[in-house]
């Protein structure tokens, strides 16, 4: 009976992986295909997966479109393309097309077409990130200038004088004016489970006594962390540290940085029903690389949690401009840190550890899904992210190493010979082979 849960677990893994993935291989797909269709060049199929087909049909321009049984992937045969990689040409095929139907073959297109097209599945992997994100910011608005109380979080001491709308003046004495204040005086503010405030409601200034304001509560579990395999989740709240009471999220990173990876015991509280439910676990951190800034990064042991502050804030909404320069901003940062983790990689300041691979991101894929539709879609987001920075690397049988042959006609004004092609075209699928293999054995030894 003891493997059923087990089945069901690895059942919700396999669909929430095979659902995000794909999303984000349609979309690529799609980029090929559609700037294929406006450049000229003929779409023989579009498959979303791999392997015989299951469902089919052949639409006004020709293009078979499919779902074949194995949903790990997909592609876009163009015509005159030897498979679907559109790594060789069918020169069968070819010999039987005129110049005019030879012009809508990927082989037989203007170079700024190919390389268009080409470049078109990256690109619209980031477009889907950016609009995801905008998207998801529209839906939620963002936090007030002033720091407003839509709701405070479920806590062991309740939520004491605070009420929702309060405007959060000072704490402990501290002005607050905005939320970089907020933030700052976090750290400043004496352990304890309770606070003094002053805020504002119904427009006059008030006195009340509410919880820590940046409690040692759990906003989100990493997928693989520590806590994640420990059972823990979003809203436990950590009551006491080694039989040592805790309040503030500040002490608990501090003993866990005191540790070094020395194994904690921790007493959670965990809203449920009346009065919450009690229980404890016992973890060891683990050592992990955390962006600095800058393309630095910091060796620590963490359990795999964030915090946050002690209320939901009151939000505005976004405008449509302001949704999509931020979803492109946040697109450029998870682009700009994969490249400092890809440096400080191969300069060995950072563990290989940090490169993973399928299981670990199925993994990521559930734990995404089980914690809600918006964090699903966001893990959407940053993976659409991935895979269009990854398909970028010039790589043979990469978007980018194509887009690299492509650039090599363009300076010499021919394509690279046939022999050097399936010279080049053998090294990069071993090389992905090998990252893939790589990013496997980290998820199953790191």
């Amino acid at each position: 009976m003891d493997l059923l849960p087990q089945f069901g677990n690895l059942l919700y893994t396999v669909v929430a992986f095979v659902v995000a993935l794909s999303i984000i291989v349609a979309v690529h797909e799609y980029g090929h295909y559609i700037i294929g269709r406006i450049s000229g060049i003929k779409a023989e199929v579009f498959s979303l997966g791999f392997g015989p087909k299951l469902i089919s049909r052949v639409d006004k321009h020709g293009t078979r479109w499919q779902i074949a049984a194995v949903p790990l992937g997909g592609y876009v045969k163009f015509l005159g393309d030897a498979n679907a990689a559109s790594a060789g040409v069918d020169s069968e095929e070819m010999a039987h097309l005129s110049p005019e139907e030879r012009r809508h073959t990927m082989h037989g297109a203007p170079l700024w077409a190919r390389a268009a097209t080409v470049a078109a599945g990256p690109v619209f992997n980031f477009i889907l990130s950016i609009c995801v994100i905008a998207g998801l910011s529209l839906w939620t608005g963002q936090a007030t200038e002033t720091p407003a109380i839509q709701t405070v979080v479920a806590l062991p001491g309740g939520s004491g004088d605070l009420q929702q709308g309060d405007v959060i003046d000072a704490v402990a004495g501290k002005p607050t004016p905005d939320y970089q204040a907020l933030s700052d005086v976090v750290d400043q503010l004496p352990a304890g489970p309770t606070l003094d405030y002053t805020v504002t409601r119904d427009g006059s200034k008030t006195d009340a006594t509410g919880p820590q304001l940046f409690p040692a509560r759990f906003a989100g579990v990493q997928p693989g962390s520590a806590a994640y395999d420990a059972g823990l989740r979003a809203g436990d709240v950590i009551t006491a540290i080694d039989g040592k009471p805790v309040y503030r999220f500040v002490d608990l990173q501090d003993a866990v940085k005191a540790g070094e990876g020395k194994a904690v015991s921790l007493d959670i509280w965990r809203p449920a029903g009346d009065g919450g439910e009690t229980f404890s676990v016992t973890l060891a951190p683990r050592r992990t690389d955390l962006p600095v800034g800058d393309g630095q990064f910091e060796t620590r042991f963490l359990i795999g949690a964030t915090g946050s502050f002690m209320f939901e804030p009151v939000t505005q909404s976004v405008g449509p401009v302001d949704a999509l320069l931020g979803g492109a901003r946040q697109t450029w940062g998870i682009i700009t840190q994969s490249v400092s983790g890809i440096q400080a990689m191969i300069a060995q300041r950072i563990s290989s550890c940090n490169l993973t691979g399928a299981l670990r991101i199925a993994e990521t894929s559930a734990a995404a899904a089980k914690s809600g539709v918006l964090d699903f879609i966001w893990f959407i987001a940053v993976l659409s992210t991935a895979v269009g920075f990854l398909n970028l690397f010039p790589i043979p049988v990469l978007d980018g190493g194509h887009l690299m042959f492509h650039l090599y006609e363009a300076i010499t004004g021919k394509p690279p010979s046939d022999q050097l092609m399936n010279v080049f075209m053998s090294i990069g699928l071993a090389l992905v082979l090998t990252l893939m293999v790589f990013g496997l054995w980290n998820d199953l030894t790191c």
